[in-house]
């Protein structure tokens, strides 16, 4: 018996092939541009930046003692953001000036402990946002 001749693949069907996974892999890349974009897009407006910087003003019980007697808000933050960035968004978002900026990094996230200046009270600024 002669050996059987191995049948083949039309050409056409393996360059349809190869299009189609060239045509998936460009929208994976095309998605992945795009968010790549996206972000880029949201650093360069400071305003935007501001409340992605800061995430929550904390109520735990510590937070409140250190507002209370060290005049001090204590928020969950970024954790690409850096003190400057957290000094500019209280700053900003709350009219006052900030004497200080302490970090945290822990595994849930970034925390960040804001002294207030002597003219200014934390006191005031969480009875403005509801939180006491």
């Amino acid at each position: 018996m002669a050996p059987k001749a191995k049948q083949e693949v039309p050409a056409p069907v393996k360059v349809e092939a190869k299009a189609k996974s060239l045509k998936a892999k460009k929208a994976v890349l095309k998605v992945s541009t795009a968010t790549k974009e996206e972000d880029l897009q949201i650093t360069h407006f400071p305003a935007a930046r501001d409340t992605v910087t800061l995430k929550v003003l904390l109520t735990t019980e510590s937070a409140m003692r250190k507002t209370d007697n060290n005049n001090t808000l204590v928020f969950t933050v970024d954790v690409k953001a850096d003190k400057h960035q957290i000094k500019q968004a209280v700053r900003k978002l709350y009219d006052t000036d900030v004497a200080k900026v302490h970090t945290l990094i822990q595994p849930d996230g970034e925390k960040a402990c804001v002294p207030l200046a002597l003219d200014y009270d934390a006191l005031d600024i969480a009875h403005k946002t509801d939180i006491i």
